[in-house]
Parts: C-alpha cells; sequence; structure tokens
C-alpha cells in the first residue's frame, strides 16, 4: 500500500470526553507521521470543545467523504447537522444520535476501504439506542454489520495483559445458563486464532478463569467447573489449544500468576475487566477479535463526571490507535507470507533419491 494507513476515529457520546481526547492526541504531530486520522463527527463540535478547554488549535481538512481523505493530515469529516446540541456531562437522546451517525458512517467508509481500521470513542449504551441500534455495545453491532457470518470476542490489552471473555454485557443472574462448553469452546477458538494472527505469538497459552469461587471447590461451591469447564478446556486441547484451568481469578491475579500466560478468558464482564482496569486503566485497548475488520476502543467510558474539565487522559486512546496500527500490519504480514505457499512435494518410503520435477507451477 502506497498511502499512509488511515485510522477512523469515531467521535463517541458528544456530550463525554471523547472530543477531549481525541484533540489531545492529534494535538501531538508525531501522530501524523505513523497514520492519516480521519475523525467522523463535528468540526464545529470539536472547535466548541477545543475553546471550552483551552486547548492549542488542531487543523483539520474538512473531506466532503472517504473519498476525499487527505493522506498525511488530520481529517474530519461532517456526520452530524450543525445545529447538534452539546451539553457536557448530559446523556441525551441527541447525543446518541450523533454517536450513531458517527458509528454508521465510519463502518460504511471501513467496508469500502477508504480508511483501513476503526477506532471507536466511548458511547452510552443506554441514549445510543434506537431503530438501527438495538445491541448492548459496539461488540455486538460490529459483529452483526461487518462480521460476514464470524462470531466476535471481547478482548482486553495493554503490553503486558490480555483478557477476553466468555459472555460480556449481560446481567449477572444471566451469566450461569449462559456459561456453555460450545460457548467456552467458541471463545478459546477464536482467542487462540487472533493470538496467532493478530499478535504475532506461536503456540499461545490460555489461562482460563473460573466462574465459582475457589474454582468451585471440586463441586462444594458450585458444578459449572466440574461439568462444564474442564471438559471444555480438555477438548481444547485435544485440537491443539493450549487452555489451562480453571483458576480462581483472584488467586491468579493476587499472585501475578497471570504473567505466565499469554491471554486469559474470564467467565463475564467484571471478572476480567475488574482486575484488568486496575493494572492497566490508562493504556488499556478494548479490541474486538473475530472480525475480518480491525477494531480496537480506548477503556474507559463517557466520563461525563470529568467532561469539560481538561482532566481526560489522552493515553487510551493513543494506545488503541497504536494497537490498531499493529494487528493491521500484524495481519498483512501473515497473509503475505500465506499468499503462495510452496506446493508440498511427495515420494514414495524408502525412495529418498526421487528427483522432483519442480518446474511446473500449479
Amino acid at each position: 500500500m502506497d498511502r499512509p494507513i488511515r485510522v477512523g476515529i469515531t467521535h463517541g457520546d458528544i456530550n463525554g470526553i471523547g472530543y477531549e481526547v481525541i484533540l489531545k492526541m492529534l494535538g501531538d504531530e508525531r501522530m501524523l507521521e505513523i497514520c492519516t486520522p480521519v475523525v467522523y463527527g463535528s468540526a464545529k463540535i470539536a472547535a466548541f470543545y477545543r475553546k471550552l478547554l483551552d486547548l492549542p488549535a488542531v487543523p483539520f481538512v474538512q473531506a466532503q467523504d472517504g473519498s476525499c481523505i487527505a493522506d498525511g493530515q488530520n481529517n474530519i469529516i461532517n456526520v452530524v447537522p450543525e445545529d447538534t446540541k452539546v451539553e457536557p456531562g448530559v446523556s441525551s437522546q441527541t447525543a446518541g444520535q450523533a454517536a450513531f451517525a458517527s458509528l454508521q458512517r465510519a463502518v460504511k467508509d471501513l467496508q469500502e476501504g477508504f480508511i483501513d481500521v476503526l477506532v471507536t470513542s466511548p458511547i452510552n449504551k443506554h441514549n445510543i439506542q434506537g431503530p438501527e441500534f438495538q445491541f448492548p455495545g459496539h461488540t455486538e453491532y460490529l459483529e452483526a454489520t461487518i462480521g460476514d457470518g464470524n462470531k466476535a470476542l471481547m478482548m482486553l490489552c495493554n503490553e503486558d495483559l490480555r483478557v477476553a471473555l466468555v459472555t460480556t454485557h449481560l446481567p449477572l443472574k444471566d451469566v450461569a445458563p449462559a456459561i456453555t462448553k460450545e460457548a467456552i469452546m467458541e471463545k478459546l477458538r477464536i482467542l487462540s486464532r487472533s493470538l496467532c494472527r493478530d499478535f504475532g505469538i506461536e503456540a499461545p497459552r490460555i489461562a482460563v478463569l473460573s466462574l465459582n469461587p475457589h474454582a468451585g471447590e471440586d463441586g462444594m461451591l458450585g458444578t459449572e467447573e466440574n461439568d462444564i469447564i474442564i471438559p471444555a478446556i480438555k477438548e481444547a486441547r485435544d485440537q491443539w489449544i493450549l487452555a489451562f484451568g480453571p483458576y480462581a481469578s483472584d488467586g491468579l491475579f493476587g499472585a501475578g500468576r497471570f504473567v505466565k500466560f499469554d491471554a486469559l478468558l474470564a467467565m463475564y464482564h467484571d471478572q476480567g475487566l475488574t482486575p484488568f482496569k486496575a493494572l492497566a486503566m490508562d493504556t488499556g485497548v478494548n479490541f474486538t477479535a473475530g472480525l475480518p475488520y480491525v477494531r480496537t476502543s480506548p477503556d474507559h467510558g463517557t466520563g461525563y463526571d470529568i467532561t469539560g474539565q481538561g482532566e481526560a487522559s489522552p493515553d487510551s486512546l493513543r494506545s488503541a490507535v497504536y494497537m490498531a496500527i499493529d494487528i493491521w500490519r500484524t495481519r498483512r504480514n501473515e497473509d503475505e507470507c500465506r499468499r503462495r505457499p510452496l506446493r508440498k512435494q511427495y515420494h514414495a518410503k524408502g525412495n529418498d533419491n526421487v528427483k522432483l520435477d519442480l518446474s511446473k507451477e500449479d
């Protein structure tokens, strides 16, 4: 590819910290040395937050659509009406509509090849709901719209830790019924493949967390480990997936044993994300594995409580951009390596000196 990699960035909830962290990140001109940022949002709202927060001006090229993106520049594509009302720190239907408009346009441009990867700013999962968005979050929406039949896997990552989830945005009372051998196997397959394809890890080691305290205490505190999780781990090992466990989450994190694994598979949202965010809040990235397109996101929320106060850090968003670029390049390199594999040559056992005709191609 002759042009710089293009990173599409949605503005998320316009009443949250999305614009603050975007402007702070793009205020560092070195970002243009590694990619072409394309913000799907509003030049007017960006100017509002720049003035409110007294931030240095970020020069934007206002592209009419994806076909007009200027490489080597900060681009912004206006996707919301000029009179869109901004209310910092307030959840509103208008903010939800603006968030969806940004996401919808960015996904369209991703599918059409105008941008190479997608980085999504935080949304409010309640106010974004509407006729075209009836999903618990980004992960489920992207699986339905750009998954091409593939299943998505929510994975939180930084340089030292990767945590994936069997169940994502479920009420706690619904978690246990959703933990099945089939669900665990599906996630283990996606996770193992992603660690190889997206992160370049050969033979990745995966720790599987238990559902119950103390890994069920051999059935005293729950039977899911013996009946479901351990059989899933055994089946995974039969399929050459290096899965281990189940491990109690408190012990694995408390003793620091998670560093011995390339990734962890947690049974439910808070089991995996609470320790992850305690360890990696400023640099954590939400990556949607399993899809044909690369999508990342900062691991924080809308930050209504600090919106407009200048306190939001752009570190997680910056890490999300870096990770999206790294994963895109790793996938490209793997595809290039596998583009024309050598044709296998077979000869009869004991006939080691047979001459093979390598002049013919398939």
